[in-house]
């Protein structure tokens, strides 16, 4: 990878990059779903929680890495702290996991492409929801028909990024997220208004704090890291193209609250379809094939022309979601060959499609290697890279350069009177929470 090394344009374009990364699948797809194993609203709560005390502190460090180093997930720690081959090790499984992750997150981009397709053909229109079912666990399971969808998925992410951050990443992200936000809001409004979905708002809005236990905990975190995509090397690598000027912290705190706002707004969209279509609210990864389309069926029974349209936009919601978050993952591994083997930007591209895209297929065709790797990796290993980073900035660089980079060089006032707080959480809380997480999963 020759040249100057590419920025982000503005401070816009910094947080709707990285909301990009945040806001995809694990906030449309995941967090439905896991609400509704965990708990419902008491699920909500523990995950905002996870998310302002502990999740944005390791954003802000992940960031500091990335930007000080003004290397890729790889090379920035050792870039720092250069001899130590720990570090190195942590740079190379900062860069295997998102492949990992993205390997089965472009199975489900597969499912998404195809019931877009589907929505086109106004398949859903007055389909009941056995009928819906019966629709997903079909696709899902054919041999040759996810597997299509899903190296089709992820050609289309791979050829956006082989354009570059300004050109590819940062102009997608910038139309495609406002874009989510308006097509997200349609969906409650109509979702909201079928019959029996009161019954799905009250498990939103309504938290039983007495189902809130340790797993409950653990499972927030880890819904909140990998929401964030915290621990995949994606936010160092995304750090790296930012500018010295631009505030970290304004940027940390806008990209996650773009990123809990979207994630409500999904549990607003889908549960209540879900209570509605009579659907257990723990039904796992396949709940959105399963409860949106009921949506469509029910709107066709009166305006089918409308159905059509609606169905369409939501899963096109879902395509652009589930994209925004595979570019991230995907430059990762950009990042890396370009800095270790000096390969350009289209061959890299090239590679990673071969080898993601095999892993996919083995995910798609194997159900049981597909649910190994998310717990895996977003129960394990986000946690592991995350305890890493954390570490490293509060106790392997200076704190001076921690506090350059979090203040601008004291540029900040703000920030200037909030670093101690900053770092405080990152050297101390971030880690000690982190490890007894981690240990929790273990023992649950």
């Amino acid at each position: 990878m020759s040249g100057r090394k590419e920025r982000f344009g503005s401070r816009t374009a910094v947080i709707m990059a990285m909301a990009g990364s945040a806001i995809g699948l694990g906030n449309i797809w995941r967090f439905p779903y896991m609400v509704g194993e965990h708990g419902g609203a008491a699920f909500i709560v523990m995950y905002l929680l996870a998310t302002l005390l502990l999740s944005l502190p390791v954003f802000i460090t992940e960031v500091t890495i990335g930007r000080r180093s003004r290397k890729g997930a790889f090379s920035a720690m050792s870039e720092l702290h250069p001899g130590h081959r720990i570090w190195e090790f942590v740079g190379l499984l900062a860069v295997i996991v998102p492949l990992l992750i993205n390997s089965y997150y472009c199975v489900i981009g597969g499912w998404s492409l195809d019931f877009l397709l589907r929505s086109c053909a106004a398949s859903f229109v007055r389909m009941s929801p056995s009928e819906v079912t019966s629709v997903f666990s079909q696709m899902s399971s054919s041999r040759w028909e996810p597997v299509v969808m899903h190296l089709s998925f992820m050609g289309i992410s791979t050829f956006i990024v082989a354009h570059g951050v300004k050109a590819g990443i940062e102009k997608f992200s910038k139309i495609s997220i406002p874009a989510l936000f308006f097509l997200i809001i349609v969906m409650i409004f109509y979702s909201v208004t079928l019959p029996g979905a009161s019954e799905g708002l009250k498990y939103l809005v309504k938290p039983d704090f007495s189902q809130v236990n340790g797993e409950t905990m653990a499972y927030a975190l880890g819904q909140s890291f990998y929401s964030l995509s915290l621990g995949m090397g994606a936010i160092i690598t995304y750090g790296s193209y930012v500018h010295k000027e631009e505030d970290i912290v304004v940027s940390g705190a806008g990209t996650a609250v773009f990123d809990l706002t979207f994630a409500i707004l999904a549990g607003f969209a889908i549960m209540p379809a879900v209570f509605a279509a009579g659907i257990e609210p723990g039904a796992g990864p396949g709940l959105i094939f399963q409860s949106v389309p009921y949506i469509f069926s029910s709107m066709g029974e009166e305006v089918p022309v409308i159905s059509a349209a609606v169905s369409f936009i939501f899963f096109l919601a879902i395509v652009v979601a589930a994209m925004t978050s595979c570019i991230s993952l995907i430059e990762v591994g950009v990042t890396f060959l370009g800095e270790k083997f000096n390969l350009s930007r289209k061959k890299s591209c090239c590679l990673l499609f071969v080898l993601c895209g095999g892993l996919g297929i083995v995910c798609s065709l194997q159900p049981s290697v597909f649910d190994s790797l998310d717990w895996f990796c977003s129960n394990v290993m986000l946690l592991v890279l995350a305890f890493c980073f954390v570490v490293f900035a509060g106790f392997v660089m200076k704190k001076e350069d921690v506090r350059e980079e979090i203040t601008n060089a004291g540029a900040k006032p703000l920030n200037v009177r909030l670093f101690n707080v900053i770092y405080f959480q990152i050297k101390w809380i971030a880690p000690i929470a982190i490890a007894v997480i981690l240990v929790t999963n273990f023992i649950l």
